[in-house]
């Protein structure tokens, strides 16, 4: 994983809000600002605890790999989709949730109208070309009172946020590096997934694409 670069022509993207909801905004090129205090401890983060690719409950390999820091971290196997306060894998705690990420999300979602918003969750994806998430809810959450606050870096993708049902027709959302997606209220408990991530090389992350989300879990 290449997070070593940084693309200067990036960084000058000037900010900007997209309502794609009555409680859905895109903020792009919001975490650009961000990215110097970011990538030290995403890397520590990913360090700890590496990426990997989790089994569902029905038996199928995802084909995005995963990792978390916080408090709590979610996770699936063939028991269910839950949060644990212990990586699986080590039977250790998740690392910690690096204060550049709650900063990060507390900004994004006081610019779209959520206010004191302290994550005690953050799940981390990463996508490699082929790589997909298909259209979920987010359910496993104690607290829907709370937003979503989902950071984009490195490859575009594709997003699909779609209604309350998941028969809902669903719109496409392109998402660049430094974007940062922030849903909640009413519209919480939205559908959404990502497309097959395309083939392509970052300067700043490379041949990938890494999402964090922050949520309130507990």
């Amino acid at each position: 994983m290449n997070l070593d670069l940084f693309d200067e022509a990036a960084s000058h993207q000037p900010p900007r809000t997209e309502q794609i909801g009555p409680q859905t905004f895109v903020l792009r090129a919001f975490a650009l600002p961000f990215i110097d205090d970011l990538l030290p401890p995403l890397r520590a983060v990913l360090k700890a605890a590496p990426f990997r690719r989790m089994v569902t409950p029905g038996g199928q390999n995802m084909s995005v790999a995963l990792s978390n820091c916080g408090p709590l971290g979610w996770t699936t196997d063939a028991r269910g989709y839950r949060y644990t306060g212990v990586d699986p894998q080590t039977g250790l705690p998740w690392p910690g949730l690096p204060q550049s990420f709650l900063r990060l999300a507390a900004a994004a979602a006081a610019q779209a109208g959520f206010v004191d918003f302290r994550a005690d969750a953050c799940l981390i994806n990463r996508y490699v070309p082929g790589a997909r998430m298909s259209l979920h809810q987010d359910r496993d959450e104690r607290d829907f009172d709370a937003p979503i606050v989902s950071v984009s870096l490195g490859l575009p993708a594709m997003f699909q946020m779609g209604g309350l049902q998941r028969s809902d027709r669903a719109l496409r959302v392109p998402l660049l590096h430094g974007d940062v997606m922030v849903w909640g209220g009413v519209d919480r408990l939205r559908f959404h997934g990502v497309l097959p991530l395309k083939e392509g090389h970052h300067p700043v992350m490379g041949p990938q694409r890494i999402n964090f989300t922050l949520r309130k879990a507990g």
